[in-house]
């Protein structure tokens, strides 16, 4: 696995931990703005993702998450907070609970029980729009600008730029075209999904900071209120404005929670 580290190396070990079909090129910003605030800022690329191996099977499946992220932790030692977002969250939670913990805290973020099946709709269709690759960078931006209106589209294409590879002519995303497939044809994974977080919030003790975009729309309040019953000892951030990709949409107000959180840790 590939990841990218910055901050002082004797500072809090935060780990970072994208979604399905994301990379970690998801987490610059916030992984600096974490270095600059004192915390060793840890963000891997998930398998089949960005520069990390592919699955030579094409399994994608959220056992083998886990034990990648497993694995990162031992290697980055010690007990490190976990910042996960979507399937990154739902990993971390998984590794979170189990006893004994091997992690300080968690930060779970736009993860429900009760999530709504429009939005990952929406998010699945965005991820197979393009299995045919983009002709140029600018089409690959105005497919981003069309996905998150909310967003300023960039004039610089060279950030977007780190999230494809080329490959025969054309663009495509940078992870495993596998990775959509299974998202896409097995509703069973979401449940599988599901059922595990479930389990989890039964021994989940760890300080867990939950945090929700105010304008998701994969999780509603009435999921977050879900969420917060299954892990009633959890702080709860809304950030305002954001959608499901909190940290893209509202960076700062993210990182000043997290920060909060990590700060008050005993």
């Amino acid at each position: 696995m590939v990841a990218d580290a910055a901050g002082p190396t004797d500072g809090q070990t935060v780990l970072f931990l994208h979604g399905s079909g994301q990379s970690r090129g998801s987490w610059r910003k916030a992984l600096l703005e974490a270095a600059r605030r004192g915390f060793r800022a840890i963000a891997p690329d998930l398998r089949g993702h960005g520069d990390s191996d592919w699955s030579p099977d094409g399994v994608y499946s959220l056992e083998l998450l886990v034990a990648d992220l497993r694995n990162v932790i031992r290697q980055a030692g010690g007990e490190p907070v976990l910042v996960g977002t979507s399937a990154g969250a739902t990993m971390s939670m998984i590794v979170a609970a189990s006893p004994p913990p091997p992690v300080r805290a968690t930060v779970l973020i736009d993860i429900s029980p009760t999530p709504q099946m429009e939005g990952i709709a929406e998010v699945r269709a965005f991820m197979g729009s393009a299995r045919e690759g983009f002709a140029s960078l600018e089409e690959a931006a105005d497919a981003v600008a069309a996905y998150l209106p909310q967003r300023s589209r960039p004039n610089d294409t060279r950030g977007l730029e780190r999230n494809l590879r080329f490959r025969d002519g054309r663009y495509y995303w940078h992870w495993d075209p596998e990775v959509f497939f299974q998202m896409s044809g097995a509703p069973t994974q979401i449940e599988k999904s599901l059922a595990a977080l479930r389990q989890a919030a039964k021994t989940l003790t760890v300080p867990t900071l939950y945090v929700r975009g105010g304008k998701s729309n994969v999780v509603t309040e009435e999921g977050a209120r879900a969420f917060l019953e299954l892990v009633p000892h959890a702080q709860y951030a809304n950030i305002a404005g954001a959608h499901h990709m909190v940290a893209g949409d509202a960076n700062d107000a993210f990182n000043d929670a997290v920060s909060d959180f990590i700060g008050g840790l005993s």
